[in-house]
């Protein structure tokens, strides 16, 4: 398979943060002409199995997939976890203990916002989870859209949900190598995800992709929703220089929140190996 290939290998269904079921995703990803699908839900694989099917029925071919949270250099940084056996109980087993943070790390946000007169904002979080147990901030900002105390979600996160501000509690996830290592352990293959996102000197983005080779990682996206035009050059050059593959997704959502659809992105630099070639063999 070239890299002149409707791949998307990064979006969300509600078992985690999105608002669409596997199989209503698949149906929207077959309708933009995606080849190759992959579920990525963040620390969770209990959608896969529902994923694989739906992909099956809609005559796609997939990927199993997950997006980890890691902690490095003081950030969260995401992992995607793409090709990966989701029936390995040592994968099942790391990302339980990654989520296991999340509801106390919940409660501790409601308290923040319950301080500047917001009330019952675990509660009104708790409407916009399919799974209690992957409660997020995205969760809380739907809630405090809902509510009318902001006008949408990008203004929440400013006002109430980032360092410095009411409701941000940060959180301890697995380590770079943790996540890395439950990936290829399992017959799967690591890859960063969005590091446009990253507010990362050159110094410590440099650590990151250095340390991540130096675990066994061998992707990075370079062509995803939220990186600009720039960006694509910009980590296809990084993918050239640290020897890793190449992947491409969305980060799709929601119809309603997400600015790039699933398949809207442009391909993949010719020159760049595509992270399915290393996949071929894992392809459902």
């Amino acid at each position: 398979m070239s890299s002149i290939l409707n791949a998307d290998l990064h979006c969300h269904s509600i078992v985690s943060d999105g608002t669409l079921t596997p199989e209503a995703l698949a149906e929207r990803a077959k309708a933009n002409g995606v080849e190759l699908w992959a579920l990525t839900d963040h620390d969770e694989i209990g959608g896969q199995r529902r994923a694989a099917a739906a992909a099956k029925a809609q005559g796609m071919r997939y990927l199993t997939g997950a997006e980890i949270s890691v902690t490095f250099a003081g950030e969260t940084v995401h992992i995607v976890g793409l090709g990966f056996d989701a029936e390995d109980p040592r994968m099942q087993q790391g990302l339980a203990d990654t989520r296991d943070g999340r509801g106390p790390r919940a409660m501790e946000m409601a308290a923040g916002l319950a301080k500047v007169g917001i009330q019952n904002a675990y509660e009104g979080a708790l409407k916009f989870v399919g799974n209690p147990a992957l409660i997020s901030r995205t969760h809380f900002a739907r809630f405090l859209v809902e509510a009318g105390h902001c006008k949408d979600t990008p203004e929440v996160f400013r006002k109430y949900l980032t360092e410095g501000k009411p409701g941000y509690v940060p959180h301890r996830w697995a380590t770079l190598k943790d996540a890395i290592t439950w990936i290829t352990q399992c017959g799967g293959i690591a890859v960063i995800a969005h590091p446009g996102r990253y507010k990362f000197t050159a110094n410590e983005e440099y650590a990151l992709f250095s340390e991540f080779k130096a675990h066994g990682g061998r992707g990075v996206e370079v062509v995803t929703g939220s990186h600009t035009t720039a960006e694509y050059v910009e980590y296809a050059t990084m993918a050239r220089d640290f020897g890793l593959a190449a992947s491409r997704g969305s980060d799709f959502h929601s119809p309603d929140e997400s600015h790039t659809d699933l398949g809207a992105l442009p391909y993949l630099p010719g020159d760049l190996t595509p992270v399915w070639e290393l996949l071929a063999d894992r392809i459902q």
